[in-house]
């Protein structure tokens, strides 16, 4: 999985939510666009656990809250940025997004929440 590939499987996510307001109707709207367990949630997944492992993405921090910034904001991104978290055991918000924020929840362990909310989209 490459850094081009990565954008390429986010490319209809993106175009999803350039120009929207960062609202709870947007998050409805992702959830039925892109459901938890549907094909295009599953190809991030995989993309995201591929790029993980193979040291580009999460390369940022230390084991049990690693980061970094995949595609930063750019004409061609519509001016959206996409960071990739990996968290174990981490109870927050450590930080905010005053703008709003877009996450796309992926547990590996099972029943592990975010912000209270399990796999699937969730917008502040």
């Amino acid at each position: 999985m490459t850094p081009q590939q990565f954008e390429a499987v986010m490319a209809p996510v993106i175009a999803a939510v350039a120009g929207k307001p960062v609202d709870s109707a947007l998050e409805a709207s992702l959830n039925r666009a892109f459901p938890a367990g549907g094909e295009t949630v599953g190809a991030i997944e995989r993309a995201c656990h591929e790029a993980i492992a193979d040291g580009w993405m999460c390369a940022q921090g230390k084991p049990g809250r690693k980061f970094g910034r995949v595609i930063e904001a750019t004409p061609e991104s519509r001016d959206l940025s996409v960071d990739v978290v990996d968290l174990a055991d981490i109870v927050g918000p450590h930080h905010v997004h005053p703008n709003g924020e877009i996450c796309l929840v992926l547990p590996v362990t099972p029943g592990a929440k975010f912000m209270g909310g399990g796999r699937g989209w969730c917008v502040y």
